[in-house]
């Protein structure tokens, strides 16, 4: 199964994120875009989050955070290049 949009925009969200600290969370203020807003209902529902409107991790958010954090890190990071033969 490919990546949905609805899916991707779960992964930027938790990519937003301070994974250093468990005392950082994120408010989603009414005003905000409507994507963010149901991206954080969807994530709250998955329990990933503690709030509706984003509040913290759960233990279970910090580790897709944790994921997604890595897999962004793995596909944005070029490899090294193989030396051509002498």
């Amino acid at each position: 199964m490919p990546f949905t949009p609805d899916l991707i925009d779960e992964m930027n969200t938790l990519l937003r994120f301070d994974l250093d600290t468990a005392h950082t969370g994120l408010k989603i203020h009414s005003t905000a875009d409507a994507a963010l807003i149901t991206t954080s209902e969807r994530l709250h529902a998955k329990g990933l989050l503690t709030q509706v409107d984003g509040g913290y991790l759960t233990s279970l958010g910090r580790e897709a955070a944790d994921k997604a954090q890595r897999l962004l890190s793995i596909l944005t990071t070029a490899p090294a290049l193989a030396k051509p033969p002498v």
